[in-house]
């Protein structure tokens, strides 16, 4: 059997990314992502049966995460769904004195990151697999986070899904509990039509204040690298927005 059709349980049998960490233990609500774990490569699995039990873990949601345990006394920035981790990897390259708490459920990528993590020495990235939600809610403590991070989510286009969409009211009342005065919620996306249901939550929250002079969406800042995928879409003409709300 091949590594990219094998399972994760086959892959890992003395301990990876599980396939579903919380299990029962909380409410069967609807989810803005689906598990994606197929297609791992050799070297994405040899990273994660050499790296998981030091750089990762699974968001179970039976414990409070001592985050300078995990990374020294350093701001620490949670970011929800990193793809291949390039961009996750390129960003901590460039800020070592930040940790990069990176939560996803997309095997391949856990095991990307970590291979990208060691190659490049970045002692400050580790890997959550698992709901994002539940992560924030039952394993970060208030006001914890120095910055949230939101690329590129499942924009869930047909109607009906919408509900699934990660950036809804309810959401950010969460976030605004666990990000620390003066942090940063960064989104951004190239579907238009979650931009501006991005913008107009945000806009109506109480807890954040939009960084873009004059208001709407912002540039795209400098340490936030054109990632390959972005790029391409930028050539077929899509348009992608960027947005900087504060926690007051």
């Amino acid at each position: 059997m091949s590594p990219q059709s094998q399972t994760p349980s086959r892959l890992f049998p003395d301990g990876g990314p599980a396939a579903d960490p919380a299990g029962d233990h909380f409410e069967r609500r609807i989810r803005s992502f689906q598990p994606r774990r197929s297609r791992v490569t050799a070297g994405q699995a040899d990273a994660i049966r050499r790296l998981w039990s030091t750089w990762g873990f699974d968001v179970d949601g039976q414990r409070v995460l001592d985050l300078d345990a995990l990374f020294g006394a350093v701001p620490v920035v949670l970011e929800i769904g990193f793809g291949m981790g390039e961009t996750t990897a390129r960003m901590a390259a460039a800020d070592p004195g930040t940790g990069v708490l990176a939560v996803d459920v997309h095997t391949p990528g856990q095991g990307n990151l970590l291979a990208l993590a060691e190659r490049e020495g970045l002692a400050n990235v580790r890997v959550a697999n698992g709901d994002a939600v539940i992560l924030m809610r039952e394993m970060l403590a208030p006001a914890s986070l120095a910055g949230l991070r939101v690329y590129f989510p499942d924009p869930w286009p047909k109607k009906r899904h919408h509900k699934r969409r990660l950036v809804q009211p309810e959401f950010l009342d969460l976030a605004a509990t666990r990000m620390a005065p003066g942090a940063v919620l960064h989104c951004a996306t190239d579907w238009e039509p979650y931009a501006e249901q991005m913008l107009a939550v945000l806009d109506e929250h109480g807890a954040f204040e939009n960084t873009a002079p004059g208001g709407g969406f912002a540039e795209r800042p400098a340490h936030r690298p054109l990632t390959r995928f972005e790029g391409q879409g930028l050539d077929k003409g899509h348009v992608v927005r960027d947005l900087l709300f504060r926690r007051k």
